[in-house]
């Protein structure tokens, strides 16, 4: 017999997956590395995502050749100074994520460094702790100037040089004065940085109606502007309280399906014709749009002699119109004998059959006690006539 060759098993594989492509999934926007198992996909590019505290992420090139795999912390090039993140994936995946990030300049993409080391470590734990109390008198500081914002994070650099302050405004802010009020206060380079609802929402996090963590906190990158004809397309209620997501903006949902509901809809008649038959008028009540069914009402405003068709149906009897022929119903088979299939009571057949049968052998049993009885009778007459004799 020939032996078997044993298949190449791959490196921290296991089902399939790979644990090196997983990486912490405590991390925000976290990116699956299909890739990550796949000889030579690291050496494709020098490229290097890395991200930081929530949702902000940058890309970095490996110039020093270091053997970086998801998860390694780093010491990345920032200005000034240094920056400490986390490395979320490596080789050809991140050449995708660079265009979705849009960067067309080469100066935006930095250099790494080295990997963190424990004086990096300490530098860094220290500039977090600091990052609570920053926020809560930095939101001090700006509602004592009266300037009209919302300071909703802060984001300390690695080496704890430089602090982003994230905030929402309405409307355009002179902040100005706060800038040297903060550097006053705090002693470290400031940056101002505007955010949406939308991306406050992705950077606390959370749990969306549909019971799953929020799209913009896991995988959403771009946010694109939602309007309510995204829900009109979709026979949706107007409701702005089912509308609106945990941000207290138009869902980004809306968006997912909304294509399809259009291409589907142009196979829609339009709502406000009306199908005429020889016995009524039907006005159109409601539609699935991706089932391509319509049901139509003989009144206008409430639900009355309901019919549901198809929307081929639908366009058949409006050809009919045009032409000035009225159909009998809105139904196509509907001069056709309705086949009706009458039930049958099972349980109560074998019920009485049973009964027969019990009838039956109480019938029985009768005649045989009475055959016996009459035998018992000739027996005894025979009997009592011989010993006459």
């Amino acid at each position: 017999m020939e032996k078997i060759k044993e298949l190449p098993v791959r490196v921290g594989c296991d089902r399939g997956l790979c644990h090196q492509a997983v990486g912490r999934q405590d991390r925000q926007l976290n990116t699956y590395d299909w890739l990550a198992d796949v000889p030579g996909n690291i050496d494709t590019t020098d490229l290097v995502e890395v991200q930081f505290k929530h949702t902000r992420k940058g890309y970095y090139h490996n110039v020093n050749k270091l053997e970086l795999k998801k998860g390694d912390v780093v010491a990345v090039e920032a200005s000034p100074g240094h920056d400490i993140g986390i490395v979320t994936l490596t080789g050809r995946l991140v050449k995708l994520q660079l265009k979705k990030a849009n960067l067309k300049s080469e100066d935006d993409i930095k250099r790494i460094y080295r990997l963190a080391r424990p004086a990096d470590m300490d530098k860094f734990r220290e500039a977090k702790a600091r990052e609570h109390k920053t926020m809560i008198e930095s939101r001090q500081i700006a509602k004592g100037l009266g300037l009209d914002m919302k300071i909703g994070d802060v984001e300390y650099q690695g080496d704890g040089n430089k602090a982003i302050f994230y905030y929402i405004a309405d409307g355009r802010v002179d902040f100005r004065q706060l800038i040297k009020d903060l550097a006053a206060a705090f002693h470290v380079r400031i940056e101002m940085k505007q955010i949406g609802a939308r991306q406050e929402a992705g950077r606390i996090g959370g749990t969306g109606p549909c019971g799953r963590e929020l799209c913009c906190a896991t995988w959403m990158k771009n946010f694109n502007s939602v309007s309510t004809n995204a829900a009109r397309h979709q026979d949706i209620s107007l409701n702005p309280q089912k509308l609106a997501g945990m941000c207290a903006k138009l869902k980004c949902c809306l968006n997912y399906e909304v294509d399809d509901y259009i291409e589907a809809g142009k196979k829609m008649p339009g709502r406000d014709i009306v199908l005429q038959t020889q016995d009524a008028d039907y006005h159109l009540f409601k539609s699935d749009i991706l089932a391509g069914l319509i049901t139509y009402s003989t009144d206008k405003n409430i639900a009355a002699n309901l019919e549901t068709i198809s929307a081929a149906q639908a366009w058949e009897v409006i050809e009919m119109n045009r032409r000035g022929e009225k159909p009998l119903t809105l139904q196509k088979d509907s001069n056709k004998p309705v086949e009706t299939r009458q039930s049958v009571d099972l349980t109560g057949g074998d019920i009485n059959r049973f009964d027969k049968a019990k009838k039956k052998k109480k019938k029985n049993k009768r005649r045989e006690g009475d055959r016996r009885q009459e035998a018992g009778a000739k027996s005894q007459e025979n009997h009592s006539n011989h010993e006459e004799q």
